[in-house]
């Protein structure tokens, strides 16, 4: 092919591109691999099988932490790698959604450990909502922090983002409350494999969902130049914290009626239920709206 026809080439590509920006429509991402997710799901759980059978047949105190990190992060890891590979009309990379699930878990853990005791001051009614709200307004600042220097247009972008910190939050949480059943258990490791399993299986259906739905309002509801919150975004915020206390008290209620066994499973039931449609909801929204986003820089 000659130099010219080259470039006749290039110059027609040029101009469809062209088309298409202009006229509102994002061109297909190439596409890449897919079920990553299963993938990390299977080999976690296979390395998490193998670091317990070889610290039950060695009885090497060293494995132990190993086996409490993979437990705790496995399905938070899978769940956000699902809505990762789901992604439509999403600027995010992988590096700033990994971020997102450190420094954002991590900035909601340490913003929940100072706001908390302010307004929690012990486990009545009153103080299970309290502990919803403190918590929700923790995660959804590890967002701002991790979005402060990006445009937040994108519903998209707000629900992988608010996903990642929520389970980054969840992992970490649940990594703590194992360690506390290790030391108060004195040193039982079936009463850490409890936790780590009844936690790791539950995550998806809570913080991981709460903060990708208040999340994609908020990205929703926001301009470029900076974020801003309206009546919409304190409805979704009041609706997740009210989901969340939900989630914490439910079955304390339902108890003298069903046994605390079947309340707990109730209340999984229907809060995590809410919680997955609503997240369809925004996440049906988020597609529907196509907004055209050009690619950002990953600064943080």
């Amino acid at each position: 092919m000659g130099e010219s026809g080259l470039t006749n080439e290039i110059d027609e590509l040029h101009e469809e591109v062209t088309a298409v920006s202009a006229s509102g429509v994002q061109p297909p991402a190439p596409a890449g691999r897919r079920n990553i997710w299963l993938k990390v799901l299977i080999s976690a759980t296979a390395f998490y099988i193998l670091l317990l059978v070889a610290l039950l047949m060695t009885g090497n105190p060293n494995l132990f932490p190993s086996l409490v990190m993979v437990g705790n992060f496995t399905v938070p890891v899978a769940y956000v790698a699902f809505l990762y590979e789901r992604k439509n009309f999403s600027r995010l990379k992988m590096p700033i959604v990994s971020l997102a699930f450190l420094y954002g878990g991590l900035v909601g853990i340490i913003a929940t450990s100072f706001i908390g005791p302010l307004f929690i001051t012990q486990f009545n009614p009153g103080d299970i909502l309290a502990v919803g709200l403190v918590e929700e307004f923790a995660k959804i600042l590890g967002v701002v922090v991790i979005a402060r220097r990006r445009r937040h247009v994108s519903e998209m972008d707000g629900l992988i983002l608010g996903a990642a910190v929520g389970m980054g939050f969840a992992a970490l949480e649940s990594t703590g409350y194992a360690f506390t059943a290790f030391l108060m258990s004195n040193g039982s490791i079936s009463a850490v494999l409890e936790v780590t399993l009844f936690r790791g299986l539950l995550a998806p259906l809570g913080h991981g969902t709460w903060t990708a739905i208040l999340a994609s309002v908020l990205f929703r509801e926001s301009k470029d130049c900076c974020f801003r919150v309206n009546l919409r975004v304190i409805g979704a915020y009041l609706l997740v914290s009210i989901l969340h206390a939900m989630w914490n008290g439910l079955s304390l209620v339902l108890a003298p009626f069903t046994g605390l066994g079947l309340g707990a499973i109730i209340t999984w039931a229907l809060v995590g239920f809410i919680g997955l449609y609503v997240l369809w909801r925004r996440w049906r929204e988020a597609v529907r709206l196509k907004p055209v986003l050009l690619p950002e820089r990953e600064n943080v």
